[in-house]
């Protein structure tokens, strides 16, 4: 087993990942940052040939959103989506499929068999809390499954040697989900070291993982130039105000459910209040009723015996009534 250690967050002196991303990552001299990010993740030896663009991927001046992306091809011809995001966004797996599909029929011309359908890796960093699992790092592939026998679909031996790849799902777009957001454990094993490096900007002096050497030559803030980094603070700024504006929202939309919870609570009280004050004067009123009802029964059955000449002890000791409340009967 690994074991992680916890450090100190130091002066920040890398720009952040989403940043180069956006800025210094495009340039091929520092293709081996990425580079060795994508190896590590796809735990293959990813050669960058070039970066694409398309339409899901052309560079944006609202930074304040904070979603950058990127478009590679390896040297086998494979693209590699790598898309950053820092807000919170429900639809955000429906977007995922989108952007991978979209790439799919974007890089294959028109009239061109099936067989030249790239394979597509979609690497998605989200600082947000995006559905619900434990886990920091989440990889999703296509397989058919029997719905008799639970069996794995195969390609035939033709079809292994013709499309170069043993597994079905190999044909297919491969998802990658990094939730990086507070990852703070430094640790021996390279990729939850890029985990780290993506959630803090920060690369200490063991860092082994590939690429991160070079990420922490190449992406060094001291490095650019005044306008740059002046840029980039601003765009440090931009997160920090998003992040207050969530926040607010978020705080604003509790306190308002609150006190319309309490308005609401207040109206059912007095509704409930209401309700069961008439239903207990119901109640007590019939039981009122009938408590006259049958002292006046008594009383006359008692008239009713007196004027029979039955005597004045025995009619109190049969009705439970006493002598004084016969006698004031006949007074």
């Amino acid at each position: 087993m690994h074991t992680k250690t916890k450090i100190m967050k130091r002066e920040r002196t890398l720009v952040s990942f989403d940043w180069a991303l956006k800025r210094l990552l495009r340039d091929k001299a520092n293709f081996d940052v990425l580079e060795g990010f994508l190896s590590t993740l796809l735990n293959s030896n990813i050669k960058i040939h070039r970066l694409l663009e398309s339409e899901s991927n052309q560079d944006r001046g609202d930074s304040k959103q904070n979603r950058v992306d990127i478009l590679a091809e390896d040297t086998d011809g494979e693209l590699l989506l790598i898309e950053v995001q820092g807000e919170s966004e429900y639809a955000y797996f429906q977007r995922i499929l989108f952007g991978a599909s979209k790439l799919v029929t974007e890089y294959i011309d028109c009239g061109q068999n099936y067989d030249n359908v790239k394979k597509v890796y979609s690497v998605n960093i989200v600082y947000f809390d995006l559905g619900q699992g434990k886990d920091f790092v989440y990889h999703g592939k296509t397989e058919f499954r029997g719905i008799h026998n639970d069996e794995v679909l195969k390609l035939s031996t033709f079809q292994r040697q013709q499309f170069g790849v043993d597994e079905v799902y190999e044909l297919y777009p491969e998802y990658y989900i990094l939730k990086v957001n507070d990852f703070n454990q430094w640790s021996k094993v390279p990729l939850e070291q890029w985990i780290y490096f993506l959630s803090t900007s920060d690369i200490p002096e063991d860092a082994d993982a590939p690429g991160l050497k070079a990420a922490r030559e190449k992406l060094l803030l001291s490095r650019m130039s005044k306008e740059e980094q002046a840029a980039y603070h601003r765009y440090l700024d931009d997160r920090v105000i998003l992040a207050d504006q969530i926040f607010t929202a978020k705080g604003e939309g509790r306190l308002e459910g609150r006190a319309e919870g309490r308005a609401e609570g207040l109206e059912e009280g007095r509704a409930k209040g209401l309700a069961e004050g008439r239903a207990k004067g119901l109640a007590e009123g019939r039981a009122e009723g009938r408590a006259e009802g049958r002292a006046e029964e008594r009383l006359s059955n008692a008239r009713s015996l007196m004027d029979n000449g039955v005597p004045v002890d025995v009619i109190a000791k049969s009705l439970g009534l006493t002598e004084e409340e016969i006698s004031a009967i006949t007074a």
